[in-house]
């Protein structure tokens, strides 16, 4: 009597590799629907196409020189007509130097109509707005988020109301603040403190460096305050420290704001010997020739440009780390 064998499972047989597999698939489905993908109105079937290639490399060609064209051609027509005759600028302005490069504008315009006093002037202006704004603007930042006292939300709504102010609103109470110092009674006309104090309250500057102090980690400072660090030591040495991508951002925004100011040094720098670029350069625009003029206005612009291209990898870098950290 011959025993039969049961008959052999064909069914396939389910490894533990084959499990693993299968549970994995969802998860790298789901990861690849989670994958960024570069949507455009052109498939990348079309971008296979010669002609598609062709057209797009030829559209982002001339949008490219469209750009440098806006954006870098005043500044090259400015430094050419600061190296051209006046004749040249009127008759021709458009014209590659008809008389030749005149290298010697830029030192008359030094010279006759007192450039490097005034460049003097900016430079102490824009020092001192960015010395006072920066102070109010990280004292306040740190009383309102980081001291946190029980109005600090009615002070932060305050600061916020007044960027919905204009300027030309509240001119005749900051020239008459000026004029007559309450308690004090001092008369701040002809005085870089009339530019460098009403300069220095900037209500943006205050709020972007409290949003910027409200995401810093918290626990650092209650540990500090744990060890025994007052308030002006958790400011000095570690929101300070912290801040350098602010301070960067802040910094860049208040130079170039003070150095550009005209009217408000127009109203309370009245002495020549203290007006800065932007306000010398139109008081002697009727009897100054037009070359020095254009060679004064390029030194002017092309100082602060020159600054920029140095340091601007610090103020990239700086308005990333400030956009970037999260609490």
């Amino acid at each position: 009597m011959t025993a039969t064998l049961p008959a052999p499972d064909t069914r396939a047989v389910v490894t533990g590799r084959d499990l693993l597999t299968d549970a994995e698939t969802p998860r790298r489905r789901r990861r690849r629907a989670e994958e960024p993908q570069d949507r455009t109105n052109i498939s990348d079937l079309e971008r296979q196409r010669t002609r598609v290639r062709v057209g797009l490399w030829i559209l982002n060609a001339v949008l490219i020189v469209f750009l440098l064209v806006i954006s870098a051609g005043p500044l090259l027509w400015l430094a050419k007509a600061a190296l051209s005759t006046s004749q040249d600028i009127l008759r021709e302005p458009f014209g590659w130097w008809p008389s030749g490069i005149q290298w010697q504008n830029l030192a008359d315009a030094w010279v006759k109509i007192n450039i490097g006093q005034y460049l003097w002037n900016t430079v102490l202006v824009a020092v001192g707005v960015w010395f006072f704004g920066m102070l109010v603007a990280l004292t306040g930042g740190y009383g309102i988020s980081i001291l946190r006292p029980r109005y600090a939300k009615v002070i932060n709504a305050l600061v916020l109301a007044t960027l919905f102010i204009p300027g030309v609103v509240s001119l005749i109470a900051q020239y008459v603040t000026v004029l007559d110092m309450p308690l004090l009674h001092w008369n701040l006309i002809n005085t870089f403190w009339a530019v460098w104090l009403p300069g220095a309250a900037s209500a943006f500057n205050v709020l972007l460096v409290t949003r910027f102090f409200d995401a810093l980690p918290k626990d650092v400072f209650e540990a500090a305050k744990i060890d025994g660090a007052g308030p002006f030591q958790i400011f000095w040495r570690i929101v300070l420290p912290m801040s350098k991508p602010i301070i960067g951002v802040t910094s860049l925004i208040t130079v170039i704001g003070a150095w550009k100011e005209f009217l408000w040094p127009l109203l309370v720098l009245p002495s020549p010997a203290l007006q800065p670029l932007s306000v010398g350069l139109y008081r002697v625009t009727a009897s100054a020739e037009q070359s020095l003029l254009m060679a004064g206005m390029f030194i002017s612009v092309v100082l602060p440009v020159v600054l920029f291209l140095i340091f601007q990898k610090q103020f990239l870098r700086s308005a990333g780390q400030a956009g970037a950290i999260k609490g």
